[in-house]
């Protein structure tokens, strides 16, 4: 439900705050005031394109916000789980338009992009006005609601129809991995024995590949390592090397040692010190004795890197996916040598599947035209209450296909459908988006949200100008329609008819004055008496006028009667 629109340099509103209830909300005002803008705001705030004429004369930036109360909806819960945003039963909508084209959006705080935006919105607000009915006029939404209309019973089969489609994909992927023509396979298989011979045969080793180079590094450096190791040899063990140096000051040492601790201390530290350069002279003779790497072939080592090179940049990036590659090449050999077989039991799998998926889509087909057909009657018949009793409508399906020619694409089954209407008679049905006019779109929707609303997933209708081509009695029977769908979810009319103002749960006021030389719009929400002075202003009557006062007064009062009555029924 929309708590509150705020509205900053938007066309002629420089500052504005719009506070919506549950239930009905009429917004009205004379021609040209800003009820549009109003709108437009919205529009935006929801992820429509920004258009920088938008902005007010002279301002840098306009802004709108928009607070939303979420809580129990479900849809928007996952929402905030897929961004990884902290779920909040309030859902606040901020966006900013600058003179340079700049977008700034966040949604509770957190930057996001317009992407992201239409993911919280797509299902917030449904908004009908004479340009804003693509969601309608497009023939796979109306499938959508064709569908909602159905209820639990096509829902159970689209969800049979889902579980069945999970196996069913699979079952064609395995298919297309198992081998194409006969000539293709041999192609193949050639490809995967060359692969598998080239990758057995090189034996690679875990490690082996840095081992090698270990090794080469030693080769290429042989003397050096060598002419190092000796040299520290004879540093140690030659005649006044640091093994002699440290012997003789060891023996000084013990002289003094005797006559304190910490002379003692010193004569043990220069002991380990001897000791240890006793040890490494003797590991570094060890080494040097040792040192042979005649058994290493440097060509051969050479060789075997680059046989290691060849394999990682054809069949993975080390021992671990090289390997990896191998074991998936061997399966595929061994499906393909085994292809006959595995073909037959995954073909007779498909078979079983689409033998099953197709009774659904038979049984989805023969739901949906019944629940089409009772879906049409009632629009037609609230058509008829709304003025419009030569209006006809029917919702066309595409000619079921049989087992053979069946696209098993989709698990929403094999149906395609257009809604047909004609608003007068002796005009020929044809599909909606061809032939419906601005009014009668508007009148349309509401027949249909009418019949829609208990199983819709919005939580806010807008109507915009719903009133186009109306008055008198219809213009009743619109109010008490509206205000019956407004039971159920919440509803915002902009109107310019008395009789939907008079059964509004909450009116707010829009307007036009001048100001320090400047056109502004005001909007505020109307008091009971204010509500009152509205709809006199509505009939056309002024404000001292006592007739008009009564008859503004005796519709707010029947239509609160009408309304105790329907919320009662």
């Amino acid at each position: 439900m929309l708590n509150k629109l705020s509205i900053k340099n938007v066309a002629l509103i420089s500052d504005a705050q719009i506070c919506f209830t549950d239930g009905f909300n009429v917004m009205s005002g004379e021609t040209g005031s800003g009820k549009s803008v109003v709108i437009e705001s919205l529009n935006f705030v929801l992820g429509a394109k920004a258009d920088k004429t938008l902005i007010s004369s002279g301002a840098d930036a306009c802004y709108v916000s928009a607070e939303f109360d979420v809580s129990g909806n479900e849809s928007i819960y996952s929402v905030y789980d897929e961004f990884d945003f902290e779920r909040d039963d309030l859902l606040i909508i901020s966006r900013k338009l600058t003179a340079d084209g700049k977008n700034g959006i966040k949604v509770n705080g957190n930057t996001v992009n317009l992407t992201m935006l239409k993911r919280f919105t797509s299902g917030l607000v449904d908004v009908h006005g004479q340009s804003e009915h693509y969601e309608l006029l497009s023939e796979s939404n109306q499938l959508k609601l064709l569908d909602k209309f159905g209820g639990e019973e096509i829902a159970r089969i689209k969800e049979r129809a889902a579980e069945l489609f999970v196996d069913y994909k699979n079952v064609k992927k395995q298919l297309e991995e198992s081998g194409g023509s006969e000539s293709q396979r041999l192609l193949r298989l050639d490809v995967l024995e060359y692969q598998i011979n080239e990758i057995t045969k090189c034996d690679l080793k875990e490690n082996e590949e840095d081992e090698l180079l270990s090794i080469r590094e030693i080769l290429s450096n042989q003397e050096k390592i060598v002419s190092a190791l000796s040299a520290v040899k004879s540093a140690l063990s030659d005649e006044g090397g640091v093994s002699d140096v440290l012997s003789n000051a060891c023996r000084s040492a013990g002289n003094a040692a005797p006559f304190g601790k910490e002379y003692a201390d010193i004569s043990d530290r220069l002991q380990a010190l001897y000791a240890e350069a006793e040890d490494v002279a003797e590991t570094v003779g060890g080494a040097i004795e040792d040192f042979d790497y005649s058994e290493y072939d440097p060509d051969e080592i050479e060789s075997r890197l680059e046989t290691i090179k060849s394999l990682k940049k054809k069949y993975g990036n080390g021992y671990k996916e090289i390997n990896e590659f191998l074991e998936n090449a061997v399966r595929e050999r061994d499906n393909l040598i085994n292809y006959n077989e595995l073909n037959e039991k995954l073909s007779e799998r498909k078979r079983d599947s689409e033998e099953k998926i197709y009774r659904l889509y038979s049984e989805l087909n023969e739901k949906r035209r019944k629940a089409g057909a009772v879906f049409s009657e009632k629009v037609v018949g609230e058509l008829t209450e709304l003025g419009m009793d030569k209006a006809r409508f029917e919702i066309s399906f595409s000619d079921f296909p049989d087992r053979d020619n069946c696209d098993f694409s989709s698990p929403n089954g094999a149906d395609k459908v257009k809604f047909l209407f004609s608003a007068n008679q002796g005009e020929e049905l044809k599909p909606l988006s061809g032939v419906i006019s601005g009014g009668e779109i508007s009148r349309f929707m509401l027949a249909v949200k009418a019949q829609s609303a208990k199983y819709d997933d919005i939580s806010t209708y807008i109507f915009d100008e719903i009133d186009a081509g109306i008055s008198g009695k219809v213009a009743g029977i619109v109010a008490k329609k509206l205000y019956k769908i407004s039971l159920g979810v919440q509803v915002i009319a902009i109107t310019h008819l008395p009789q939907i103002s008079a059964f509004s749960d909450n009116s707010v006021y829009i307007s036009k004055s001048v100001k320090d030389g400047k056109t502004v719009t005001e909007i505020k929400t109307l008091s009971k008496e204010q509500k009152v002075e509205e709809i006199m202003r509505l009939v056309g009557g002024s404000s001292d006028n006592r007739a008009a006062r009564e008859h503004s007064e005796n519709l707010i009062a029947e239509a609160e009667k009408i309304k105790t009555d329907i919320s009662q029924s």
